[in-house]
């Protein structure tokens, strides 16, 4: 017992740090930022999946917006025919198909209809 309080004495940082109410406190952040069910590591990987969801959100807007423009454009019977020849190679009668592929074409395709 000597030796602690001579000890205590020497460093005068050990005895805030024994003292009973810094451990507690200690103790409660310790708890709080690892342990609990609302801890900070857990509000981190809720916000990284709010993020994400949000992002998919705008990525479905956007795909909505560009799916709707593509239906007005269909209610003409002339695009429907185009779109039918582009898409599904389909053609009239007495006609003959070419298909000529360019490489990263395949890409503009996909986003111009």
């Amino acid at each position: 017992m000597n030796k602690i309080k001579d000890i205590l004495s020497r460093f005068k940082f050990l005895k805030i740090i024994g003292n009973r109410y810094v451990i507690v406190s200690v103790v409660f952040v310790v708890w709080m930022l690892f342990l609990d069910n609302y801890s900070y590591l857990e509000h981190r990987l809720l916000n990284k999946e709010i993020n994400e969801l949000e992002d998919n959100i705008n990525y479905y807007k956007t795909e909505i917006k560009k799916d709707s423009i593509r239906i007005k454009k269909l209610k003409n019977s002339d695009q429907i025919e185009k779109y039918a020849r582009e898409k599904y190679y389909m053609k009239r009668e007495n006609e003959d198909i070419y298909i000529i592929e360019f490489e990263g074409e395949e890409e503009k395709e996909q986003s111009d209809f």
